[in-house]
């Protein structure tokens, strides 16, 4: 399968949103790995505001929206807590947010396509890292950062223990360029 990773635009915002719940209405079906809930998070909101910050990517089969992310230069607050392997301004630094792909495409390598692509375009960009976190009993997609490379950083709180969220993995992958 084709993948191909460009920024989202306004005009899919409704095909974000579905994309979104038929996640999260999988995810409440089957194995909540994420800790993700519909009408919580990711929500219509989130896609509007990665769009509106033009931070917000998707992942295009066959001219199908199949998967989404976020990449920004901010991280969370917690990651300063953390010992990561290159010591730079966040200028030079993706952090990967809302990582999805479509339920029904699951097992395709979209997820490997979409985290390559990423790494392609933090080549371009000349950032020295990607960055991510994932929440702890999230095993397959913790599965796939380390298949891809990504290198274990510690464990944090995030401040989500209110939903039953209480740790997740940091994750880093250093970018040649």
């Amino acid at each position: 399968m084709n993948v191909t990773l460009r920024l989202g635009k306004k005009t899919e915002i409704h095909q974000l949103e579905k994309l979104y719940d038929d996640v999260n209405e999988y995810l409440e079906a089957n194995i909540n790995y994420p800790g993700w809930k519909k009408g919580i998070y990711p929500t219509r909101e989130d896609a509007e505001n990665g769009i509106e910050e033009g931070t917000l990517y998707v992942a295009e089969a066959a001219g199908e929206i199949v998967g989404s992310l976020i990449l920004r230069h901010k991280p969370e607050p917690a990651y300063a807590s953390a010992t990561w392997q290159t010591d730079v301004e966040y200028e030079k630094i993706l952090v990967i947010y809302t990582f999805v792909v479509d339920p029904k495409k699951q097992g395709q390598g979209i997820g490997r396509k979409m985290l390559e692509q990423i790494e392609e375009l933090a080549k371009n960009l000349r950032m020295r890292a990607l960055r991510l976190d994932v929440y702890e009993k999230n095993t397959p997609a913790i599965h796939l950062y380390q298949k891809c490379g990504f290198q274990y950083i510690g464990t944090v709180s995030l401040g989500l223990e209110e939903i039953g969220l209480n740790w997740f993995q940091l994750y880093e992958k250093l970018v040649e360029v």
